[in-house]
């Protein structure tokens, strides 16, 4: 029978809690300035000519400019690609793996190809650039060094100045990839300009973010209308129309004539202000007597985000704006919580 095992012994004292790593605050700022003056270096040498032409040539395509990079290089790429889609530009990412089994089919010769790499010697993009030339496209580099292995293979080559990584060692890429943003999104901004996109065209093509909406929805798009509206006459009691003033989800009472002209407007604030001063003398108080004979409107075809910007305007906010056409004939109401709800 072999021996037992020694007993375990057990610790008593509790380990050495680690000592959490801590930001130096100067060794931050000191970065910051680094990484500023890394970004003034690429600004100064930029070559300004051949930016111009880069430029100049994806404005003239006639067809789709695709992106394509590999790693950073390729998250830019794809960015700055949706960018200029954004823009009403035609514009795609390409995957330079998937374009080598099968994706390149979407390539054409009147399409542009913009390879970004820091190095410019990317083995995908190295394999790439000849296929997408087999294709007829027009191929562009842009890279941090101005010798490298795509010079050779592309139509264009931009060269975007790297004085060194942010990063210790150089490595990381970290400032490369900042220039090439700035590089990309500052040539998209020019093209815009250029294309004289509108507001209109450019919230077109964001309908579902705030900036689309409040550029594209109008009043009459937001709007309470018909059925659901709180309607009643001026002569009608203030007591019997209750049941309007509270189901209708608008906060108030929208006083009109047999015509629909609107003559006023009376509110769950107007109702406690009765009440309080009245008291029983509420019950023979009709709207018309009451109401507000001068309320703020609008028209159907004002913007929503200016409905909302009269309802929070001096003297004092409101919470919804009867919306009336030339004739002062109610067709509707638009309220804050229904702005809110629509994403404004």
């Amino acid at each position: 029978m072999g021996s037992l095992p020694p007993p375990l012994v057990l610790s008593t004292s509790a380990p050495t809690p680690k000592t959490p790593p801590r930001i130096d605050a100067t060794h931050l700022l000191s970065l910051f300035k680094t990484q500023q003056s890394y970004l003034n270096h690429f600004f100064h040498h930029l070559s300004l000519p051949q930016t111009l032409l880069f430029t100049q040539t994806l404005l003239n395509s006639t067809g789709t400019i695709f992106f394509s990079g590999v790693g950073k290089s390729g998250f830019v790429a794809h960015k700055i690609s949706q960018t200029l889609a954004s823009l009403s530009i035609r514009s795609s990412f390409l995957n330079p793996v998937d374009a080598l089994h099968g994706d390149i089919g979407a390539l054409s010769d009147n399409d542009i190809l913009v390879m970004f790499s820091k190095s410019g010697n990317s083995e995908e993009l190295l394999r790439l650039a000849p296929c997408a030339r087999a294709k007829g496209a027009y191929l562009i580099s842009v890279t941090s060094s101005e010798a490298n292995g795509l010079v050779g293979l592309c139509d264009l080559n931009v060269y975007l100045p790297l004085e060194r990584e942010l990063c210790p060692f150089d490595l990381a890429p970290v400032t490369s990839t900042a220039i090439q943003m700035v590089f990309g999104d500052t040539v998209a901004v020019a093209m815009m300009g250029a294309r004289n996109l509108s507001k209109e065209e450019y919230a077109a093509n964001h309908p579902a973010g705030r900036i689309g909406k409040s550029l594209i929805f109008k009043v009459k798009d937001v709007m309470k209308k018909q059925e659901e509206l709180p309607v009643c006459r001026e002569g009608d009691l203030i007591m019997d129309q209750l049941v309007e003033l509270t189901s209708k989800g608008c906060g108030c009472l929208l006083v009109i004539d047999d015509q629909y002209h609107l003559i006023g407007t009376f509110t769950d604030g107007d109702l406690r202000r009765t009440l309080k001063a009245s008291k029983e003398g509420i019950f023979k108080l009709s709207v018309g007597e009451m109401c507000n004979r001068h309320p703020r409107t609008i028209g159907p075809d004002a913007m929503a985000v200016e409905a909302m910007q009269k309802m929070e305007s001096p003297p004092s906010p409101v919470q919804f704006l009867p919306v009336i056409d030339q004739q002062n004939i109610l067709i509707g109401i638009i309220t804050l919580h229904g702005l809110v709800s629509a994403g404004l």
